[in-house]
């Protein structure tokens, strides 16, 4: 059977290309979307789900993980996943720390806009019934929120099908893309425009006009864990060492003693760019992580020392043991000229990549913005 003509053709099923599917189908557009899966499993589903407005750098990015913020909220109610809305913990251990979180507090959030709180003494110990005291301090993001992203992509999938009508064509590889033509593993496929979102994969499609921006791929090692002591956790649980990885942090001067701090006390840190996230799943579960590992492709080997080292620091943060249930390897792409990039790769032909491991936190208003531009 031939397929249909379409007016968008969105090529890849993670979280930017069912942001633009969904970008262009509430604007009334025929849209269809190719997955070379059979179901989504690249970056979008293997990640923490933390939709984090806190972290991004003053500007744009933080401007658009503002505007996510929203469409998240959308799509989980009317898509039914489960979606936590109650915030983040960043947890300072050390006076570095927390000399970082005051200054940021004290200047930058009210300068631009970030809704967060300095959680210290009594409001500190009331936290979970003291679970959290034998740190110095804690900064409450009150915009951020988690999705569990297995659940939830999926989840979105469908709600674009049932609701816009949205074409899903999985388990097809789009072999080649040219002006008007997407040709793939079913057929061709007529569009007038075509959206790449295909993740780390540099070499399939458009290898030559992504060549140029010398982006690389980041590879993760990832831990679904049950505590010993559960004590409900419902945000996302961050320490000092996210802010010198962070940009709304990482160019604050009092991040500089945080890094000294690392390279000299803990240097196996920063030679596995460990910094420590938990997200609570619906079950009970925490997901644990993470390390990044950069290079033109992702070795399939993870090292037992770097699931260790998060171990402790997780066990340590949160104050009980913890069980591993699973681990796996996370992805994304990294390191190109920005934290993303919209390439006009030829007429009708846009090539949309993540350089960054921010892809939930932004993604879908990237997708609201790049289609607007199209569209204009």
């Amino acid at each position: 059977m031939p397929l249909q003509d379409t007016d968008i053709a969105v090529v890849g099923a993670g979280i930017l290309g069912l942001s633009h599917a969904y970008a262009a189908a509430r604007r009334g557009l025929r849209v269809s979307v190719f997955e070379r899966s059979a179901t989504p499993l690249g970056a979008s589903v293997r990640n923490f789900g933390q939709a984090l407005v806190t972290g991004q750098p003053p500007g744009p990015m933080h401007a658009l993980a503002r505007d996510s913020r929203e469409i998240w909220a959308g799509w989980a109610e009317a898509a039914g996943f489960h979606i936590r809305r109650n915030g983040s913990l960043l947890f300072a251990r050390t006076r570095a720390e927390e000399e970082l979180l005051e200054a940021f507090c004290e200047v930058r959030a009210p300068e631009h806009g970030y809704h967060v709180e300095l959680l210290r003494g009594e409001r500190l110990h009331d936290l979970y019934r003291g679970q959290f005291s034998h740190h110095r301090a804690a900064l409450l993001g009150l915009d951020d929120q988690q999705i569990y992203s297995r659940e939830a992509v999926p989840a979105l999938v469908d709600y674009l099908r049932r609701e816009y009508g949205v074409e899903f064509h999985f388990s097809t590889l789009v072999r080649d893309v040219e002006p008007g033509v997407i040709h793939s593993t079913k057929g061709r496929c007529r569009a007038e425009q075509i959206i790449v979102c295909s993740g780390h994969d540099y070499q399939t499609l458009l290898a030559e006009q992504i060549a140029p921006l010398q982006p690389q791929v980041c590879r993760l090692q990832m831990l679904r864990v049950r505590p010993e002591c559960d004590f409900g956790l419902n945000q996302a649980v961050l320490t000092g060492l996210s802010c010198v990885h962070y940009g709304a942090f990482a160019d604050l001067p009092e991040a500089e003693a945080i890094r000294e701090q690392i390279q000299k006390e803990q240097p196996q840190l920063e030679a596995h760019g460990i910094h420590l996230l938990v997200s609570p799943t619906p079950y009970g579960e925490l997901i644990v992580g993470d390390s990044h590992h950069y290079g033109s492709d992702a070795s399939p080997f993870n090292a037992e020392v770097v699931d260790d080292i998060m171990l402790a620091l997780a066990e340590h943060t949160l104050g009980t043991r913890l069980k591993v249930v699973e681990r796996w390897q996370g992805v994304y792409g990294a390191r190109g000229p920005g934290p993303y990039s919209v390439l006009r790769a030829a007429p009708g032909v846009t090539a949309v990549l993540m350089h960054s491991g921010v892809g939930m936190s932004v993604g879908p208003a990237l997708g609201e913005r790049t289609m607007a531009g199209l569209l204009a």
